[in-house]
């Protein structure tokens, strides 16, 4: 019976800091219940959603300034753009966009297990406000 619980514990250690590992990396799931993931993207790191949110009232970038974007899918939609690793947990000087505004910030992300905060800003990051999204399992991809 102790190996079996030694056994389980190691399984469980193994499983959490190869999940953990990750770092800003994968699939997180917004307020909203979107869910956005963070890949590596030439030296950066960038942000596509890959699911839309099943309550979303739009499919398409409606908010966008430009009025030509308005029929863009958001499914797909990058979100976040050059972003430079400070290490595997901390992102900064990329900007995010808010298609539900139509608005894009400066920003810097943060992971701390299996949560992800952003904090986005205009000017200085003081005025700036942050957002807490969740770890997902990697999902199929929207199309």
């Amino acid at each position: 019976m102790r190996l079996l619980t030694a056994t389980y514990l190691l399984l469980l250690t193994l499983n959490t800091s190869a999940h953990a590992a990750t770092g800003v990396l994968g699939d997180w799931i917004t307020p909203t219940q979107s869910v956005v993931r963070l890949y590596p993207c030439g030296s950066d790191v960038c942000a596509k959603i890959v699911k839309v949110s099943p309550t979303s009232p739009e499919t398409t970038d409606l908010k966008n300034p430009d009025a030509g974007q308005h029929n863009r899918p958001l499914c797909g939609l990058d979100v976040g753009m050059g972003f430079q690793r400070i290490d595997a947990n901390h992102l900064d000087g990329g900007h995010l966009y808010d298609p539900q505004s139509g608005r894009t910030y400066k920003g810097t992300i943060t992971a701390e297990g299996d949560d992800l905060k952003l904090h986005g800003y205009i000017g200085i990051s003081l005025l700036g406000r942050t957002e807490v999204w969740h770890r997902v399992s990697t999902i199929v991809a929207c199309k």
